[in-house]
């Protein structure tokens, strides 16, 4: 408590004497930072005066504020990929300014890297931005673009298992990431048991990663923030993009509603999967039971982006943006035997549906108080939701003539969690030389760990109607902050606040304050040093079964059996830009403690029972531990860009009745992981991306030895990676059978070492009604068989008799074989004549 204070008092003491000791009369210039063509608001624009060398960065909606001594300025507005705007006049009052950007249009005109914040001048460590105009260009599976994919790449970022979306970032699980779509929380984000995510890139105009160093007005989660944002729709001209690809087609349309005033997007992207696998099923199943039955199997899913931006005046500004996405699994098996109409005909229908997805909705205000004051009040609701509905029906004729018999029944299965909030932000700019940020936000929550319901009858008779369900909880959560990025002379700057939050579920509470500090300091115009430290709560958990982030997954509270996560993170690092602004390089060193984890226990799964609440089966109060070293180089500008990074890390777990209370390696410990990925402009039109990725295989339990159970003779696997027996005589292998397995330690076995290449070329013609593009790569372009999961096997052991057998370990990939994609994309836009 008392450092909490220390950092309180010391925040208030600058932020007063940053406002004092100035006897020039000053003024603020204050306004927004936008693209000239679309009108959508830059974030993290630079805006400074060269006059006096201050300066400041345009925030989360683009506004920025400038206090600076009377006389004459020259401001510049700057932002990475658009011309710089100069402006020189005489400052005598506070002025209001739109500064628009134009966007450029080739590679021949190069950004003044002094306008630009290079990496070396931010105070934040452990945070990258990514284009959204960069992932489109990288190849992806089934040429899907994908975000979740593109931050993959990034150091520090592990992907879990093969092809998916899971984000393991510096030692964290999949609930531990905080991603936000406009300012909302989205609990589930992959589609196709997770091959593919949510985010379509034509809706998207931001994507932020925050690894460590967490400004405090991020809380609830451990391990990072993925902040994305929509696009706000162009205010000028209507523009319509659309992709048509192998496994879905995405269409999105923006334009003025009122030109200047209003304007919208809507993004929309649906697979169709079930087009071919619906009859396709429909014929195998027919040709395979000669007729007496058949299977129809269907998957899609789809997702809908929606966002409305209002300028009400000057000094006022409306958002409503929505989000809305399923995914929909369905099964239907019809059985038949005998003749209709005849003695002992039997008929059994069963239709399956598994359904899956997300809503979600903001309300935004954005308001100039002041010139030094803007606030930003937002509604928010996000429901994930996991849904199973069986529908049986079984009819037979009863041999001596009576009427058909039929009886039906349905089986149900609900969970998700839903999310009522609101949140109210401010920024205040006192001078150039302070940024303060505060506010609050309150969250509903609504967990439904698991509902079923079951209706069953006869004829005309009921047998069975109810529904059983665990403990439906119900949570609030809450959250003050306050943070002051600060520079205190020319070489040092820092972020320094501090997060109160509280939780209340079942008339238990929780509160926790959160210290956050971030520090720069300036060895040379190139070169800094970096630290922070930073304490985060979580107060909920995700029951999983398996790393792919599957949706029966389970989201449920920290309650007053199973505490809240909490976590301490200190990092170091430096950072430079290199070669005229050409080139950024980053190395940091992170080390982070966490407590409050939970692991099911073994041999239980999601399917809760009724005698006994979740808690009952679970491990609570595991700890974790995670440290290691990423390094990222970049090259920004020219025909080739891209990235290279590498990390090396640790990652363990330790729970009292795990692993016998010993320390063992989390599933994903990955010692060394590599990203490179790079992008060439060929020629005008023409452009070649490739990303190569390497990983340390995963962690896996996998038994080290075995005896023969008659003999109770103990036999010893030969080294790891061979796996065959010694000499077992006639013991049979597997359940049942006589040799018995056992195991030295949880994840005591790593899969072999994850590697891959991808390639993609992209053909852009401009033509009289717009511009077309053709996409076109491989994925796995070497056929590496990388590992998805390891089995035991038992094979014929002819070498030791007729009956013998021996274990064999074998190795299932997913895509063994390169997976060649293509797809076409148009762009046309359309001015309004006024303009």
């Amino acid at each position: 408590m008392k450092y909490v204070l220390s950092y309180a008092i010391s925040f208030l003491l600058v932020t007063i004497i940053g406002q004092t000791g100035y006897s020039q009369q000053k003024f603020t210039i204050s306004g927004y930072v936008q693209d000239a063509e679309t009108g959508e608001k830059l974030i993290n624009a630079k805006v400074f005066d060269k006059t006096t060398a201050q300066g400041v960065i345009t925030n989360s909606y683009g506004f920025f504020s400038l206090t600076l001594p009377e006389g004459q300025v020259s401001i510049v507005a700057a932002y990475a990929g658009y011309q710089s705007f100069v402006l020189d006049f005489e400052l005598n009052q506070d002025s209001e300014m739109q500064f628009e950007l134009e966007y450029y249009k080739t590679e021949e005109v190069e950004i003044v890297a002094e306008e630009q914040v290079r990496i070396e001048e931010q105070t934040e460590m452990s945070t990258i931005s990514i284009p959204v105009e960069q992932i489109k260009l990288l190849p992806a599976l089934l040429g899907e673009v994908d975000v979740i994919k593109a931050v993959q790449l990034l150091p520090g970022v592990q992907s879990g298992s093969e092809g998916t979306t899971g984000l393991y970032v510096r030692g964290g699980g999949p609930d531990q990431n905080l991603i936000l779509l406009d300012d909302v929380p989205l609990y589930y984000v992959s589609h196709l048991g997770g091959f593919f995510s949510v985010f379509n890139a034509d809706a998207l105009s931001n994507v932020k990663l925050i690894k460590g160093g967490f400004p405090s007005r991020y809380g609830g989660r451990l391990s990072s923030v993925l902040d994305i944002r929509m696009k706000e729709g162009n205010m000028n001209k209507f523009v319509v993009d659309g992709t048509i690809g192998l496994v879905s087609s995405k269409l999105s349309v923006q334009g003025p509603i009122i030109p200047n005033k209003t304007s919208f997007m809507i993004s929309a992207r649906r697979t169709y999967l079930d087009l071919f696998t619906r009859p396709l099923s429909q014929i195998i199943s027919r040709a395979s039971s000669d007729g007496e039955g058949s299977l129809s199997f269907g998957y899609y899913f789809y997702d809908l982006n929606g966002k409305i931006n209002h300028i009400i005046s000057a000094k006022d500004r409306l958002f409503f943006s929505f989000y809305l996405g399923d995914d929909d699994l369905g099964f239907n098996i019809k059985n038949q035997s005998g003749l209709v109409g005849e003695p002992d005909f039997f008929e059994s229908k069963i239709k399956s549906s598994v359904r899956w997805g997300n809503r979600l909705a903001a309300l935004r205000w954005n308001h100039i108080w002041t010139p030094k004051l803007f606030s930003n009040l937002t509604a928010t609701f996000t429901d994930y939701r996991f849904r199973v509905n069986n529908d049986f029906q079984e009819a037979r004729a009863i041999s001596n003539g009576e009427d058909l018999a039929i009886s039906q029944g349905l089986l149900n299965y609900r969970s998700g969690i839903q999310d009522a909030g609101a949140k109210l932000d401010f920024d205040f700019y006192p001078n150039p030389n302070h940024d303060i940020k505060f506010g609050a936000l309150l969250t509903h929550h609504t967990f439904t760990p698991g509902l079923f319901g079951f209706n069953i009858s006869a004829g005309d008779s009921t047998i069975l109607d109810t529904a059983l369900s665990p403990d439906l909880s119900r949570g609030i959560e809450g959250g003050l902050y306050i943070e002051n990025r600060m520079k205190l002379g020319s070489r040092f700057s820092a972020n320094v606040g501090v997060r109160g939050s509280f939780y209340r579920v079942n008339d238990v509470n929780y509160a926790f304050l959160e210290p956050r500090i971030s520090s720069r300091f300036l060895v040379s115009d190139r070169l800094s040093l970096k630290s922070s430290f930073v304490q985060m709560n979580q107060y909920l958990h995700l029951l999983t079964t398996s790393g792919s982030g599957l949706p029966i997954d389970l989201w449920v509270p920290a309650t007053d059996r199973v505490a809240p996560q909490r976590s301490w993170q200190a990092a170091i690092g430096a950072a430079a830009t290199l070669g005229d602004g050409k080139y950024e390089f980053s190395v940091e060193g992170y080390y982070k403690q966490m407590s409050g984890l939970i692991e099911y226990k073994e041999g239980t799964n999601f399917f809760l029972s009724f005698e006994d609440r979740w808690e009952d089966r679970v491990e609570a109060n595991g700890t974790g531990e995670a440290y290691g070293v990423e390094v990222l180089f970049q090259k920004k500008k020219g025909k080739t860009t891209g990235w290279a990074g590498y990390t090396l890390a640790w990652n363990n777990r330790q729970f009292a009745n795990i692993n016998q209370g010993n320390v063992y390696p989390y599933k994903y410990d990955r010692r060394h992981d590599i990203g490179i990925v790079v992008a060439h402009r060929v020629k005008e039109g023409v452009t070649l991306s490739g990303t190569w990725v390497f990983g340390t295989g995963n962690a896996l339990t996998m038994p080290t030895g075995g005896y023969a159970s008659l003999q109770q003779d103990v036999q010893r696997f030969l080294p790891q990676f061979d796996w065959t027996f010694y000499n077992y005589g006639n013991g049979q292998f597997g359940s049942g059978g006589g040799i018995q397995l056992y195991e030295e330690g949880r994840n005591n076995f790593r899969m072999a070492a994850y590697h891959r290449l991808d390639i993609g070329f992209n053909f852009t013609k401009q033509k009289k009604w717009g511009e077309r593009t053709w996409s076109v790569g491989v994925y796995n372009l070497y056929a590496r068989q990388n590992p998805y999961t390891y089995f035991l096997d038992s094979v014929p052991d002819p070498a030791n008799g007729a009956n013998s057998f021996k274990p064999e370990l074998r190795r299932i990939s997913l895509f063994p074989f390169p997976i060649p994609f293509i797809s076409y994309s148009f762009h046309f836009e359309k001015t309004l004549p006024n303009r």
